[in-house]
């Protein structure tokens, strides 16, 4: 159990409090008639980060608040102990209670070298150890040192891994593709256990030049496994000889006997600790392939970036901490105002794949029903996060934003600076246009009036106009966040990611959940095992489940033995 205990969320007074201004402003506040009113709207709730690679700035003022709401989060934060907690988890206390863990990723990026004690052992020597050996790996590999079976330098390396040995890596590859792309490696990665991830990334590569990196901290993940056999097969295949797996598998991994079993090298065995959570991993060996492809001092700017958001995190007052006012935006959307949803809107192709991250990140952390005191919430908590690049989100579902029935508060996030100014930058200007009318038109809207008058200077007739203008109507007032980065680069990408990663820390600790397991991923993996002996039995008919889930079992049974 937690030695960490709160009131129960709903009987504290801030939240109380809380809900008397919801009562008050909920359905009157006005975000257009507040801009109208007060000019300096935008430098009363914008927050700006000055960063070894320019400005980063959080505009806030297009929400739903206002001085009011804003404080009263603040107390809220006040009376929930988040800066408390905030400091336990830095320091190594157990946070993680239900499995009595430590939660230390910020340890991983620790740049002052600060010492960390755990269970009387300077984990900060640890963390510089597997940092020193990664670097090594990658100096030895992308300089062409490192040589395959026939005395080839490598070419690509594939990741095989699930979860956030796979997303967070594959996220972060994506985005700094510019920093990758005039290296040395392509980089490839195969997580789904269905067979055609693999038989995909297979057809691209050749096994005289391609590097496997294995991602299991245990070395029995069922899909990772199953992937890393069925590509060991593979690759001896073509190699003719067992041996020269230990050139061409490396394992990041904690499970030395399973890791040599295999036929990896334990030299080549990268390590990470059980304070580390998978979905806060790619700044741990499970980088590995992050280094390999952007080069190791690309990746130590991206630790760089997220050491610099965690001392922000940890030193400045609330009203100036820029991961909490995330957290108690959405706070105020989730618990008052109903939302279920958030939108993660990146507006860089490069960021194609962060709404993806988090929707891991936020929805595994936060996905809770039980607080610390063992109490089911009568609550909210963590909310379903989605999420495409601008503008092709424009053309998709920002219809449903703009003039639906659900409120769906969004973070709209683009560069300022682009890495390929097409045509002169075009572009760019194009694409940062859009980024801004959107924010724009969400909390704008346009007025039955403001319809009717567009529309008489067109050829409408006056009834074709009463018919039609209600259908053109926007409500506005829909909630969003911009942030601005100056440019997509490893430091401010990982200024980016750690944020999030503390607004979700913020958000469990206020909900009083533990934001740092995931028992709900286990049930389903359970009977998976079941299910699967009983399709492999074609001598009698599954019986033991609900009568659907036996159908459906011997329907594929029938089929299987068919073919």
């Amino acid at each position: 159990m937690s030695e960490f205990k709160r009131a129960h969320l709903s009987n504290e007074p801030a939240f109380a409090n809380l809900r008397s201004l919801f009562a008050k402003y909920g359905s009157s506040i006005n975000m257009r008639q507040m801009f109208n009113e007060d000019p300096k709207r935008f430098e009363s709730f914008s927050h700006r980060l000055q960063t070894p690679d320019g400005e980063i700035l959080f505009d806030f003022s297009k929400n739903l608040i206002n001085q009011d709401i804003m404080n009263g989060l603040i107390q809220l934060a006040r009376e929930r102990k988040v800066e408390e907690h905030r400091d336990k988890m830095f320091k190594g206390d157990k946070i993680n209670f239900t499995e009595i863990r430590s939660v230390l990723h910020t340890a991983l990026r620790n740049r002052a070298n600060r010492p960390i004690i755990l269970n009387g052992v300077n984990i900060t020597n640890d963390v510089n150890e597997v940092l020193a050996k990664m670097k090594a790996f990658c100096e030895q590999v992308r300089s062409g040192k490192w040589l395959g079976y026939t005395g080839k330098a490598v070419s690509d390396v594939v990741n095989i891994g699930i979860g956030g040995s796979d997303l967070g890596p594959l996220m972060v590859t994506e985005a700094l593709k510019p920093y990758g792309n005039s290296g040395p490696l392509k980089v490839h990665f195969v997580s789904n256990v269905d067979g055609t991830h693999l038989a995909e990334v297979l057809r691209k590569v050749d096994p005289e030049t391609t590097l496997f990196i294995i991602a299991s901290k245990t070395f029995t993940t069922q899909e990772t496994l199953m992937n890393a056999i069925s590509a060991k097969q593979w690759f001896v295949e073509h190699a003719q000889n067992p041996d020269h797996v230990a050139k061409h598998f490396v394992a990041l991994s904690t499970n030395e006997e399973k890791v040599t079993e295999f036929g990896i090298d334990k030299k080549n065995m990268f390590g990470f600790w059980d304070w580390v959570g998978g979905r806060y991993s790619l700044w741990s060996a499970i980088g590995l392939s992050i280094a390999l492809y952007i080069g190791f001092e690309n990746f130590e700017k991206l630790l760089d970036g997220a050491f610099f958001v965690d001392e922000h995190f940890r030193n400045a007052p609330l009203e100036q901490n820029v991961p909490v006012l995330m957290a108690l935006i959405g706070i105020w959307y989730s618990n008052f105002h109903g939302s279920e949803t958030h939108a993660i809107l990146p507006y860089d192709q490069y960021l194609h794949r962060f709404a993806a991250y988090f929707q891991q990140g936020d929805m595994e952390s936060n996905g809770k029903f039980v607080t610390s005191n063992n109490q089911q919430v009568d609550y909210s908590t963590g909310p379903i996060v989605w999420g495409e690049p601008g503008t092709n989100g424009q053309h998709a579902f920002y219809q449903l934003i703009h003039q639906g029935t659900r409120l769906i508060p969004c973070d709209f996030i683009a560069p300022v600076h682009t890495h390929n100014p097409v045509r002169g930058g075009l572009h760019h200007q194009v694409l940062l246009a859009n980024f801004l009318a959107q924010t724009e038109a969400l909390m704008k809207g346009k007025t039955l009036d403001e319809v009717v008058q567009e529309m008489k200077k067109t050829s409408l007739t006056a009834e074709q106009i009463e018919r039609i203008s209600p259908h053109r109507v926007f409500k506005g007032n829909r909630p969003s966040n911009t942030i601005l980065l100056p440019k997509v680069t490893p430091f401010t990408l990982g200024a980016l990611i750690a944020l999030y990663e503390h607004k979700i820390f913020v958000q469990g600790s206020i909900w009083d959940i533990n934001s740092f397991d995931q028992w709900g991923v286990e049930l389903g993996k359970q009977l998976a095992k079941t299910i699967e002996a009983e399709l492999r039995d074609y001598s009698s008919q599954a019986t033991s489940h609900d009568s659907s889930t036996n159908n459906l079992i011997n329907y594929i049974k029938e089929k299987h033995k068919s073919n």
